[in-house]
């Protein structure tokens, strides 16, 4: 996995000429946001996935992944897209034109500069021309769950010839949509963007949707920016874990009035060791006071492989009966939650 270096501010969106926007992570004036930016004040606690095909243009098409077949992507589970992102791999694919839903306990409103970021999984290509691998999704969001309404987005990259699968893109050419930045970088959102717009309140935003952009440029299934220019990115991938990657949303402007009631929410604990080596037992220590709390772990499928409720506040859990992989625990507690993902190796 190639090294990352650390942003450590973000730059306000600036358009470089009339045919150029904000350029790639770690370049002067980029406006990508590190995952351990104290900017981020909250992370995406809840997330629901209707999942597109692997191949829009023949829906017939399979997949198959160890013991699972199907036409639709299904790498990952959506508790892979809560927290904050874990690297590459802590993603769930949304597969051509699928789509997440990111239901916000503490309503995001408009403040100074950015209001949330997106993150995927993105990476530069190794060789010449050493553009970035990346699969982007346009955002919308919502102040009832029910009306959406969507940000501006802009495509200038050509359109004559379709980027393949394995084939890259200038971020310079990409504004306002997610996946512009590479892993461990967020594309920021600032929700002054939608100020106009009657079906939203900016101040009160309650949902957030990421809906992958098919890269497709046949005229049968593209996917168009705000000014109606085709979107051509990486296509097709038929795999389980093709389309959009979602990796986290980041939660940067919180209602005054609700962020108390942020932390009121969390869960104090601590798991170790992370990673560990498969075989060995993770400590897991609660900050409870001995109240009834429910452990559970849950693979990148979504089937639960470990659930107990008990007083205690401390657990051993053995990690023989795991695979190397990554996995999520989730603790519940008093109507207290806590979340982290852990690696096993």
């Amino acid at each position: 996995m190639k090294k990352l270096f650390l942003l450590l501010f973000a730059i306000p969106v600036t358009l470089f000429g009339q045919n150029s926007f904000a350029p790639a992570a770690g370049e002067h004036g980029s406006t990508a946001i590190y995952k351990d930016s104290s900017v981020f004040k909250a992370w995406a606690s809840e997330c629901s996935v209707t999942r597109g095909y692997i191949n829009i243009e023949d829906t017939n098409l399979t997949y198959t992944q160890g013991d699972i077949t199907s036409n639709k992507a299904f790498f990952g589970n959506d508790t892979l897209a809560l927290g904050c992102p874990g690297g590459i791999t802590d993603i769930v694919s949304l597969g051509d034109g699928g789509n997440a839903v990111i239901t916000l306990k503490n309503a995001v409103t408009n403040g100074q500069g950015p209001d949330f970021a997106v993150f995927e999984n993105g990476f530069k290509q190794s060789g010449p021309p050493y553009l970035y691998y990346l699969e982007l999704a346009f955002v919308e969001v919502s102040s009832d769950g029910v009306n959406y309404v969507r940000f501006p987005s802009i495509s200038l990259t050509q359109d004559s010839s379709q980027i393949n699968a394995y084939d890259g893109l200038n971020p310079e050419k990409i504004h306002n949509l997610a996946g512009k930045y590479i892993v461990d970088y967020g594309t920021p959102f600032d929700l002054e963007d939608l100020k106009d717009s009657t079906k939203v309140d900016i101040n009160n935003i309650t949902h957030i949707k990421i809906i992958d952009v098919v890269g497709n440029i046949n005229d049968s299934f593209a996917s168009y920016d705000y000014h109606g220019n085709k979107i051509n990115d990486p296509w097709p991938t038929p795999f389980w874990s093709c389309g959009f990657d979602l990796n986290a949303v980041g939660i940067i402007n919180l209602k005054n009035s609700e962020v108390n009631q942020l932390e009121k929410n969390k869960l104090s604990a601590l798991i170790y060791p992370n990673p560990i080596k498969m075989g060995e037992a993770l400590n897991v220590t609660i900050n409870n006071n001995n109240k009834e709390v429910n452990i559970s772990i849950i693979n990148i499928n979504g089937k639960i492989l470990y659930n107990k409720t008990s007083c205690s506040n401390n657990y051993r859990i053995s990690t023989s009966m795991f695979s190397k992989g990554i996995y999520l625990l989730k603790i519940i507690s008093d109507n207290k939650i806590f979340t982290n993902k852990f690696i096993v190796y």
